[in-house]
């Protein structure tokens, strides 16, 4: 079976293009105005207007009914991201509100972080275990860093789940055989620059995570 990539933070039409031709099976953009990925409503359309065949996946922080009606108007999203403090009643909420599917971020740097997940069990479509950012970042997700994947070895949610977190085409086979993670999502990992996708690197990462 052959893993699943998400190239999340996707601003542009080249990066999108290099993604879809490299065979990723999920396409992210950032609807948190905080992050250098950060893309309105009006230009993700734009973006996504011509692309079939892949999921069109929204990352949210906190975000209120407001602003994903505004975004949701404006784009076609298949699957909601939601990277913030949202509690499980919250979730829940937009998950019947909107009638998208939801996926539940969980920041991991410990094995005792993996509880924090179980609340969301019954509540979200599909589970991503990132990293916990570092003192002070004022992004959630997004750092380059990783945590320890042995923590997942062996555990398995009754829902289908990420893994995220400093990933990069030379070390998400690794995590993937010690994780046992059968879908990966990476930002950072596939830059040059924070917010700026290099094509060659977005083609290396699928390949090596494919070949896993």
């Amino acid at each position: 079976m052959s893993v699943e990539v998400k190239i999340c933070g996707l601003t542009d039409p080249e990066a999108i293009e290099a993604a879809i031709e490299a065979g990723a099976d999920d396409l992210g953009l950032v609807f948190f105005p905080s992050s250098p990925r950060f893309i309105t409503p009006e230009a993700a359309a734009e973006l996504l207007q011509f692309v079939e065949g892949v999921t069109r996946v929204g990352l949210f922080v906190d975000a209120d009914d407001a602003w994903l009606e505004q975004v949701l108007t404006h784009v076609r999203l298949d699957l909601l991201q939601f990277h913030g403090h949202e509690t499980p009643a919250r979730i829940e909420a937009i998950r019947n509100e909107f009638a998208v599917p939801v996926m539940k971020v969980v920041a991991v740097s410990s094995a005792a972080d993996l509880a924090a997940a179980e609340p969301f069990f019954d509540v979200a479509d599909r589970l991503l275990f990132d990293a916990k950012p570092p003192p002070g970042s004022l992004l959630p997700g997004g750092n380059a860093v990783s945590f320890d994947w042995t923590l997942l070895s062996g555990y398995r949610p009754p829902l289908p789940w990420m893994l995220a977190g400093g990933l990069t085409a030379d070390t998400v086979a690794e995590a993937i055989r010690i994780s046992g993670a059968v879908a990966v999502d990476v930002s950072s990992g596939v830059e040059s620059a924070p917010g700026v996708k290099d094509v060659a690197k977005i083609a290396a990462f699928v390949r090596a995570a494919k070949g896993a």
